[in-house]
């Protein structure tokens, strides 16, 4: 099908991909629980831009690049776990009752997911290995097979992403009713976000 081999297998090996614990997830249920489906949605597209940049530079041959290079490579992992320790120390420090997260824009919550996703260069090697595997290169239809492959992958990002964000939303409105718990998610959040910036840096 459009030069992809085995297509329900691709499907089934990005689905099982998405369950995989990480910081774009991370980054979907601190924003939801914060901005509501507003900032929930803003994540879900930042996190599918970001994801989309990756594809197409990979299939560009710019990954590869990162391959061929190590201290390129290295650099831009130090890069990426500056930033998400950056993060989540911002919010260990958030105190109680403050009310800075609300007012954040939506748009704050795009560039931020598509940064994290963007940063992260294991997301870089997972295209890098993931899509080779699924390309019949003797049926292969140039862009058509990779816009196939895309728009597969935006499809079943979107809907996985966007159900995390519901879920999210509803199971924490109560929570962010309180002061209290949404304090505690921030702080719980943010050690998080040091531990895959650390666990990042340390790969």
């Amino acid at each position: 099908m459009f030069g992809i081999t085995n297509y329900a297998a691709f499907v089934a090996a990005f689905v099982l991909l998405l369950f995989i614990p990480g910081p774009g997830n991370l980054a979907l249920i601190s924003s939801a629980s914060k901005g509501g489906l507003r900032g929930g949605l803003a994540s879900v597209f930042g996190l599918l831009v970001g994801d989309q940049i990756l594809l197409w530079l990979a299939v560009a041959g710019a990954a590869g690049i990162l391959v061929a290079n190590p201290l390129v490579f290295k650099g831009l992992q130090i890069v990426g776990a500056m930033y998400l320790t950056w993060l989540g120390f911002k919010m260990l420090l958030v105190k109680q009752g403050d009310r800075l997260a609300v007012e954040i824009q939506a748009g704050q919550y795009f560039k931020q997911t598509m940064l994290i996703t963007l940063l992260n260069p294991k997301a870089v090697m997972f295209y890098v290995a993931f899509f080779p595997q699924f390309v019949d290169p003797a049926r292969h239809q140039g862009l058509a097979t990779f816009g196939v492959m895309a728009t597969t992958i935006a499809a079943l990002g979107f809907l996985y992403c966007f159900a995390v964000v519901l879920i999210t939303h509803y199971a924490g409105q109560r929570l962010r009713a309180s002061p209290m718990w949404a304090w505690l998610l921030s702080k719980l959040a943010g050690v998080f976000l040091i531990g895959f910036g650390a666990k990042l840096a340390l790969s």
